[in-house]
């Protein structure tokens, strides 16, 4: 990774960190949130995983009328940081630790693909 990108990596990593922690106070039962990137197709390549402790916690937050709230924290840091992201939606995907538990093992490097 070249010094650029790691500039770029981390101050992702502190905005998400935001949005993190106001998801934790506010949202039921989410958990954390990562992020990935193929720097040499930034900010094309950006995917941003949410994720909850349970499907029934997950389908309820994406069911409630709260359901775009995490979108539009990330899509304010984003614009903070001024990326040119088309679609926020299409950055974002969301995840339970269940579904990595029975599927990889909660083995998470592997379920990302990392």
């Amino acid at each position: 990774m070249r010094k650029s990108d790691k500039k770029i990596d981390n101050q992702l990593r502190e905005s998400l960190t935001q949005v993190c922690d106001a998801a934790l106070k506010d949202i039921e039962g989410f958990q954390w949130l990562t992020h990935q990137a193929n720097y040499s197709d930034f900010p094309n390549s950006l995917k941003i995983t949410c994720v909850f402790d349970t499907n029934e916690q997950l389908n309820d937050y994406l069911n409630s009328s709260q359901n775009t709230y995490l979108l539009n924290l990330i899509r304010k840091e984003l614009n903070m940081m001024k990326l040119k992201i088309k679609s926020v939606a299409k950055v974002v995907r969301y995840d339970s630790e269940e579904n990595c538990l029975a599927e990889h093992n909660g083995n998470w490097a592997r379920r990302l693909g990392n």
